[in-house]
Parts: structure tokens; C-alpha cells; sequence
């Protein structure tokens, strides 16, 4: 496509909307699962069946060195004679999740500089939990931001969660600067997956499923903290600016990607049309997006390896689908790779680390978010990057040689 033909997709008039990452914060628990663990702990209270050892060889070729958890495989939760109920994981979840996401939050802030009383909105994700009042209202507390902040609890939208939550935050802090006031949001992700394990590997063994959620799932919390273009005060660094974004479903998917609520807990609902669904689902989206931003079509940035990839590492098949139909490199998806092998699936919570984990290093001044959810649900966003150095690709060794697929969301 021209960039004539770019041009004529773009809405006029167009408007920046002055968006800024101030800060990220990324907190993993102390624990990591190895795939050998995870057998170790099926064989303490499951029979071998031929269900149980097609997930036990799948968990040894995810590509994933190490899922984080806030337990070894020893840890009482998932020791019980029979899988915790969702009563025990929700008590879990408010005290492990709520300390994971207090720190990441702390951590966004601090690397932001700002005080807690500028704060003024906080919109939170799990998919992991579903008490009432949600655990953003503990971290709320527990942070001591102030008790007249505006919170939203997003529910329902598994893996694409960060991002669904950023892109929430971004429409309230538009809202804001129409009315010409500040807006610092605290964007916070958390998930605990990891004490799902006996409620997967029950189905495995009582149903005969092939279930690979087992195999995937880790723990984190991330957060971030946005900002509009008005401030009450000067020293603010931006980390990066927000031009746009997209959100689409893709029709007639609902049975093929979700997490359902179950007694012991909520369990992972996979068909093996999802990696093809949702790479097809990329290059029509990325095309409209790039078109909808004056700035990037000007500057002849049309093409998907003109960008770095902050992609949710849902799995080793998702990010190689996505890396071969875009035709990019395993350069441009080094940080989704690098977070994958080493710490898993953390759901929601994942793309804050990706992009952490991107800022850290070298990088293209522009930058493509992507993640799936439920649905199937995409979400997709377009940054710049506004301070570090951006140099060219290294040539460095490719973190995806020793990736091999089994994919969710």
C-alpha cells in the first residue's frame, strides 16, 4: 500500500492524544516451576493414563525454562488430597496476588517520580480471581493512595488484560484532558495461576483431556502508570508516548479460546484453530493502525519490521506464526522470547513485562503492542519511544532456536 493510499484511511481531523508511560513496574514471585517439576507433582496424585503423559511429554517441549510461582511444587496448596476449591484460591490470591501487586506497583511509581496523591485513577485486571470488592480495592489500601480515587476492575478478558487495561485507562485519560485536568492512572495486571495446576490435571485424569494450560501458566504482577499532556508540576520523564490503538473480535470464536469459571477454580478452554486464527487476524490490523497515525505513514514506517514487538508470548507458536507472517526477525520479538523462556505465561500480566524487558535494551523508536484474549479478543497499539538510545539490531544469537509450539492465548 502507498502512502497515498495510508493517507486516505486516516480520519481527519487527527489528533495526538498525548499519552504517556511514566513508569513500569514488573514483580514475579521468588519461585520457579521447571517442566520436570510439574511431573514430579502429577505423579504424586495421578495415575499414568495416556492422556496424563501426551501433557507431561507436551510440558517438556513449551520452550519455557521456568514458570514463576509463589510456591515450589511443594507448596500445601496444591498438596491437598483433593484440588483447593475456589474459596482456598481466593484466600491465596489475596494475599500472594495482592503483595505481588502492591511491590509492581511501587515499582511503576517510583520509576515514574511522582506522589501517591497524583494518582488519580487506577483501572486493574484478573482473570485469576473474582472476589468482591476486587483485589484492586486491597492494593488501593495497602498503597495508601487516596480513598476518592476512581477504580475500575476489569473482568473477562484473560491474556489480552494489560493491554485491555491500558487501552481503559487511555479513554479515561482522554476524558480528562477534555476536561483539562490531570490524569496519573495506575494500570495494574496480576495473575496466580500457578495453584491451578490440581484443577487442570484433575480433568486431565478424570476426562481423558489433553490439557496444556498446566504446561504454560505462571504467576506476576505488572503494572504502569499513564499520563496525560496536563501536570501540576515539572520533572516528569516520559518513558514512552501512546499514539493509537485497535480492538477487534474475531467472529465465531468464543468456543475456542476462554477460562471458565469451575468449582476448582476457572480452567483454560483451547481449540488448535487459535495460533492460525489469531496470526491471520495480525497483518489486516497492524495495516489499519499504522494508516490511522499520520506521523508513522509520514515517516514511511508501513512496513511490520520497521517496528519492535511487544507481543504477549501466549506460546512458542504464537510468537513464531506471528514472527513468520509479519516477516520479522526474532530480533524484533527478542523480549517476548527472552520473558517466555524465562518465566511463562503470566496471562494479563505479561506485556507489562514485555515492554519492561524491551525498554531495558536497545530498541526501534517505535514499537507494536499485541496480545489475545477470550473471544477471540485483539488488542493492538503503536508507541514511541521518548528517551534511551535506539541503535541498530546487534546480530546477537536468536532467543527462539530452542522454542518448540504448544500455545494458549
Amino acid at each position: 500500500m502507498s502512502k497515498m493510499e495510508y493517507h486516505k484511511k486516516v480520519t481527519p481531523p487527527y489528533h495526538r492524544p498525548g499519552l504517556f508511560v511514566l513508569g513500569v513496574g514488573v514483580e514475579y514471585p521468588p519461585y520457579s516451576i521447571a517442566p520436570e517439576d510439574l511431573a514430579t507433582l502429577a505423579r504424586r496424585f495421578y495415575p499414568s493414563t495416556d492422556a496424563l503423559e501426551k501433557v507431561l511429554r507436551i510440558n517438556e517441549y513449551t520452550g519455557i525454562d521456568s514458570r514463576s510461582a509463589i510456591g515450589t511444587i511443594d507448596h500445601p496448596i496444591v498438596n491437598q488430597k483433593t484440588a483447593p476449591s475456589i474459596a482456598e484460591l481466593c484466600e491465596v490470591f489475596l494475599d500472594e496476588g495482592v503483595k505481588l501487586s502492591v511491590a509492581a506497583c511501587q515499582k511503576a511509581i517510583d520509576q515514574w517520580g511522582g506522589d501517591l496523591s497524583e494518582i488519580t485513577h487506577i483501572v486493574a485486571t484478573t482473570c485469576t480471581n473474582s472476589a468482591n470488592p476486587g483485589f484492586d480495592h486491597f492494593v488501593v489500601k495497602q498503597l495508601g493512595l487516596n480513598t476518592h480515587i476512581e477504580k475500575v476492575l476489569l473482568h473477562g478478558i484473560g491474556c489480552s488484560g494489560g493491554m485491555a487495561a491500558l487501552r481503559t485507562a487511555s479513554n479515561i485519560a482522554l476524558g480528562s484532558s477534555y476536561r483539562r485536568r490531570p490524569a496519573r492512572i495506575l494500570v495494574l495486571a496480576c495473575e496466580i495461576s500457578s495453584i491451578l495446576v490440581r484443577s487442570e490435571l484433575d480433568s486431565v485424569h478424570e476426562n481423558q483431556e489433553i490439557r496444556i494450560g498446566a504446561t504454560l501458566f505462571s504467576d506476576c504482577a505488572s503494572a504502569m502508570v499513564l499520563g496525560n499532556e496536563f501536570s501540576d508540576r515539572d520533572g516528569e520523564e516520559n518513558i514512552l508516548e501512546l499514539l493509537g490503538w485497535d480492538h477487534r473480535i474475531i467472529d465465531d470464536t468464543e468456543k475456542d479460546l476462554g477460562f471458565d469459571v469451575d468449582p476448582l477454580g476457572w480452567k483454560v478452554v483451547l481449540t488448535q484453530r487459535v495460533p492460525k486464527m489469531a496470526q491471520n487476524a495480525v497483518p489486516a490490523m497492524f495495516q489499519d493502525l499504522v494508516a490511522s497515525i499520520p506521523e508513522l505513514v509520514d515517516s514511511g514506517k508501513l512496513e511490520a519490521s520497521d517496528y519492535d514487538w511487544a507481543l504477549h508470548p501466549g506460546g512458542a507458536t504464537i510468537i513464531s506464526g506471528i514472527q513468520n507472517i509479519m516477516h520479522l526477525t526474532e530480533e524484533h520479538l527478542r523480549a517476548s522470547y527472552e520473558v517466555y523462556m524465562a518465566h511463562g505465561n503470566s496471562s494479563s500480566a505479561t506485556f507489562f513485562s514485555v515492554v519492561k524487558k524491551m525498554l531495558e535494551g536497545s530498541t526501534m523508536e517505535h514499537i507494536i503492542g499485541c496480545a489475545f484474549g477470550p473471544g477471540i479478543a485483539v488488542e493492538m497499539m503503536a508507541f514511541k519511544r521518548c528517551q534511551g538510545q535506539i541503535s541498530s539490531r546487534s546480530g546477537t544469537a536468536s532467543p527462539a532456536e530452542t522454542l518448540v509450539a504448544e500455545d494458549v492465548d
